[in-house]
């Protein structure tokens, strides 16, 4: 059985739940109408799959999330990425910050932000020339945001405006990081990461 990974990565890994997963076999109705709407054209994930033990409330969680991470227009969907990432940095979950920084990067093409991040923090990026002003604007305020709400000043919010970041992005922001900061914390208890396993 493999351990659980314990430092950041951008390879996804598995992640196992402690909560059995339902069958699609012997899914009842209501589950499988859950099930029906899930947030990319990907297999249905273990988590998913163990949120289904509450169909009333995944059938409204992704739709959430998938209005969250996807619609158009508002923050581009590579910085929601971004903002996803700063959340799940500081909330430790291993799982959402390698899905989210493996999806950066392959937006980006360009690994350097999130070598940043991990080496650095979301809060620790300052003035670093790999990072552009609506990069570190977009990590600190999630990074601040993800600590402690309260932490999200006035200030920070004019930061966003001065680093080019609009009303609507701002709004995309902040709800891209609250999702996360609830997702996080339901992978925590749910599950926990640990390395693909070969097959053969």
């Amino acid at each position: 059985m493999s351990d659980a990974i314990r430092h950041f990565t951008t390879t996804v890994p598995f992640w196992r739940p402690y909560v059995t997963p339902i069958d699609l076999e012997t899914a009842s109705p209501e589950q499988l109408e859950a099930l029906k709407v899930t947030p990319s054209n990907t297999k249905v994930s273990e988590y998913v799959l163990v949120l289904a033990h509450d169909p009333e409330s995944l059938s409204h969680r992704t739709p959430l999330f998938n209005g969250i991470m996807y619609n158009r227009g508002g923050l581009s969907r590579a910085e929601r990425e971004l903002g996803a990432v700063g959340a799940s940095v500081v909330n430790r979950c291993i799982y959402c910050t390698a899905v989210h920084a493996s999806r950066y990067n392959q937006l980006t093409k360009d690994d350097s932000v999130i070598d940043k991040v991990f080496a650095d923090g979301p809060e620790g990026v300052g003035e670093d020339a790999a990072l552009d002003a609506r990069q570190r604007a977009i990590l600190k305020f999630s990074a601040q945001l993800s600590q402690c709400p309260s932490a999200a000043t006035k200030a920070d919010l004019e930061a966003l405006v001065e680093a080019g970041i609009a009303a609507e992005e701002i709004l995309d922001l902040i709800l891209s990081t609250a999702l996360f900061g609830w997702a996080n914390r339901l992978m925590h208890t749910l599950g926990e990461p640990v390395a693909q396993e070969a097959t053969g």
